[in-house]
């Protein structure tokens, strides 16, 4: 069940439907190409214009990419789905019509599971249909008027609708983060959001715990998560300023402006029944083999869950340290080969989770074009673990390493000194001069205070300028108060 967080004493309640453009050479029922970036109008074919006498032939490749995201999130295949021509009239839809799926789609159900913060949560799936896309309309430098482009008329999409299982908007953009990473990770999604590979919409109500379902209003095409945050937390504010107000929330579709932050309604969101789906006399059922299924199994890669399963049962990592190795298939490859190198897998997930991301977030970078890479990561590691410096120092080695300063650990160690004192009979001398120099805290100490223990510690690491070795210093000093 979702955990509801109240706002002004409102449940929220999210579903959202996210379009994924396969990634297939060319469109769902022509052979036109799907390159982003061309000419306007110069992949439109006949077919995706539906000139009179062309007939759509679908494209198996897109199939086989529904048939891998239906097995990665355990869903049903459909052996039999249909497709139906959903009727509306917009200018960038050259037919006047899309083909789509709707009574019968080809993936049914399945979950989608996730973190947010470090407690898990599980989305429910309705379905996911294949289906052709729009064009797109050019309002820019066209002197007061608009344009169509329809080289995008005709791309594969795969919609995947949730169960309104979110209740937040954080849940929401955590959910949709995992859905981007799965489509990459199983290669059927490039996921450039900029160029419209990964479109969210998302459907947002209000209601009194415990109350039915709000009415709600569909917030279209997010390219971004920090948009559908933001995005979801006004409306959600202004839904909740309209009811306080007295006034009905009408079902609408509505834009979000970043400039402003705002949401503004486009227009009164339409049913079901008023698209008057059908059928699409041009197309024949869509038959699934079993053993066409399971080819598809076959030649898809080891699944995040059950890599992050391995990490955990292998690796010993804790359920929250797997799965953040999973997030991409990138990290997973980076976590990996650091792994290989000889480096310890919990100190690997740390500094990935930390140092790593967090300098990765600031930059905008991917982890593969890191710095700092997993083989000179792996040997930063180990110049902690066989105490030649303390986490502190790796830290200032780290920074230099990352910057470009140098690409050699121990030439960085060096040069800065620092080097951990681990010298038995050096660092016994330093603590005979700091237990001479404190007898009020040796005598607190021997009367059961323990953080007496603590001072005498910190005296000796400011004695060695903090490059004793820490878990040395305590062993010794222990000793040396019987």
């Amino acid at each position: 069940m979702p955990t509801s967080q109240l706002i002004r004493g409102y449940e929220v309640v999210i579903g959202l439907e996210n379009h994924v453009q396969l990634s297939t050479q060319s469109k769902i029922f022509s052979g036109s190409s799907t390159a982003f970036g061309a000419e306007p109008n110069t992949q439109a074919s006949p077919v995706d214009l539906a000139l009179p006498g062309t007939l759509p032939v679908l494209n198996r490749a897109a199939v086989e990419r529904a048939i891998r995201f239906g097995l990665a999130v355990g869903a049903k295949v459909a052996p039999l789905s249909i497709f139906a021509r959903k009727n509306y009239f917009y200018p960038d839809l050259p037919k006047g019509y899309q083909i789509s799926q709707f009574e019968i789609p080809v993936v049914q159900g399945g979950a989608v599971e996730f973190f947010v913060g470090d407690v898990k949560h599980k989305v429910n799936l309705t379905r996911a249909h294949l289906e052709e896309d729009a064009g797109k309309s050019l309002h820019e430098d066209y002197h007061g008027q608009s344009g169509i482009d329809l080289n995008r008329a005709g791309t594969p999409l795969l919609e995947i609708v949730s169960e309104p299982d979110m209740r937040s908007a954080q849940e929401a953009a955590e959910y949709a983060k995992t859905l981007h990473a799965l489509v990459m990770w199983l290669g059927i999604c490039d996921g450039n959001m900029q160029e419209g590979s990964f479109r969210c919409d998302v459907n947002v109500s209000v209601r009194k715990p415990g109350e039915p379902f709000g009415t709600r209003r569909e917030i279209k095409n997010l390219n971004s998560f920090r948009f559908l945050v933001d995005a979801v937390n006004y409306e959600v504010n202004w839904q909740i300023d309209e009811i306080e107000d007295g006034r009905k929330i009408q079902q609408a579709t509505v834009l979000y402006n970043p400039d402003t932050g705002e949401t503004r309604a486009m227009r009164s969101k339409e049913d079901s029944a008023d698209y008057r789906y059908f059928p699409d006399p041009d197309l024949p059922p869509l038959v699934i083999a079993p053993e066409w299924v399971e080819r598809v199994k076959a030649e898809m890669p080891e699944l995040p869950s059950v890599m992050a399963a391995r990490f955990e049962s292998v690796d010993g990592l804790p359920a929250y340290d797997a799965t953040m190795m999973t997030q991409s298939l990138a990290t997973a490859r980076y976590y990996e080969a650091a792994k290989a190198a000889g480096a310890t897998p919990k100190l690997v997930a740390n500094w990935v989770m930390g140092e790593i991301s967090k300098r990765l977030n600031a930059s905008g970078a991917e982890i593969d074009t890191a710095p700092v890479g997993p083989e000179l990561l792996a040997r930063l590691i180990a110049r902690i673990s066989d105490g030649t410096i303390s986490n502190n120092a790796a830290k200032q080695v780290f920074e230099a390493l990352w910057s470009g300063e140098s690409a050699d650990v121990d030439v960085v160690i060096e040069s800065k000194g620092l080097k951990q004192v681990s010298d038995t009979g050096a660092i016994e001398a330093i603590l005979d001069e700091v237990l001479a120099a404190n007898p009020k805290s040796v005598e607190e100490y021997r009367a059961g205070k323990d953080k007496a223990f603590n001072a005498l510690v910190g005296q000796a690491m400011k004695a060695t300028k903090g490059k004793a070795n820490p878990a040395l210093v305590n062993e010794l000093l222990k000793k040396k108060l019987g």
